[in-house]
């Protein structure tokens, strides 16, 4: 978390629909944490960027878009979106009611960077480009950006399994901040980026969160179970 960041921190009290509909709006950052395995997995993953190695609160982000005529925000993300008779891999647009299940996303953030509407345009504008152009999601490149959490050096140089036109989530938020001309995240290749690394940016103006997560010892031993299998495969 930035050190000049001015948090609010919402009771769990506030259903997760009520707090993005008081405080979200066009050009902020999403993030969430969930209580899945992979919520884990990535949770876990991202300890190496705390000198304490605390695992991350965050597994996935997104950025809030604008409102429609139907009177509801939607978001722009990167993220797998399995349906019984649709299946969508890769860059997409959601409305924020995809959020509402508390049970599932116990952990929700709103990040403002303080950004001008000229800005807030080119962000939304450059993720709907993205969207149109199929932009695919990277499970590769996710687990390039795992392998490079264990070694400090190589987030700042390429992501060793880049592909183009692609991106998971976090990259994807950093991606369009750049070329709206903000760097979100400094020192770092755009899809070595984490949710973590967006929310402790040192540019976050102000932050809103609700959380509700569950004790990880409960599922500790599943992931490394998980990370084990990992290791020993890109070994």
């Amino acid at each position: 978390m930035s050190a000049v960041m001015q948090l609010n921190k919402i009771p769990r009290t506030v259903s997760n629909r009520e707090f993005f509909a008081k405080f979200a709006h066009p050009g902020m950052v999403g993030l969430a944490g969930g209580e899945t395995l992979l919520d884990h997995v990535i949770a876990r993953a991202q300890r190496h960027i705390d000198a304490d190695k605390k695992w991350g609160q965050w597994s996935h982000a997104f950025i809030i878009g604008e409102k429609r005529c139907d009177g509801n925000l939607w978001v722009i993300e990167s993220d797998l979106d399995v349906h019984r008779k649709l299946i969508r891999f890769g860059a997409q647009e959601n409305p924020v009611s995809k959020f509402d299940d508390g049970s599932f996303y116990s952990s929700m953030a709103l990040l403002d960077f303080g950004l001008d509407q000229q800005t807030v345009t080119k962000v939304i504008a450059g993720g709907l480009e993205l969207i149109a152009g199929r932009t695919r999601y990277s499970l590769r490149e996710l687990i390039g950006t795992l392998i490079a959490l264990r070694h400090p050096k190589m987030r700042a140089v390429k992501n060793p399994l880049d592909q183009p036109e692609s991106f998971y989530c976090s990259a994807l938020v950093r991606c369009l901040f750049l070329k709206a001309g903000v760097d979100i995240a400094p020192g770092l290749d755009i899809k070595n980026t984490t949710p973590e690394d967006i929310w402790r940016s040192p540019l976050v103006r102000e932050a809103w969160t609700i959380d509700e997560t569950a004790p990880k010892k409960r599922v500790a031993g599943a992931v490394k179970k998980v990370m084990a299998k990992f290791h020993r495969s890109s070994v």
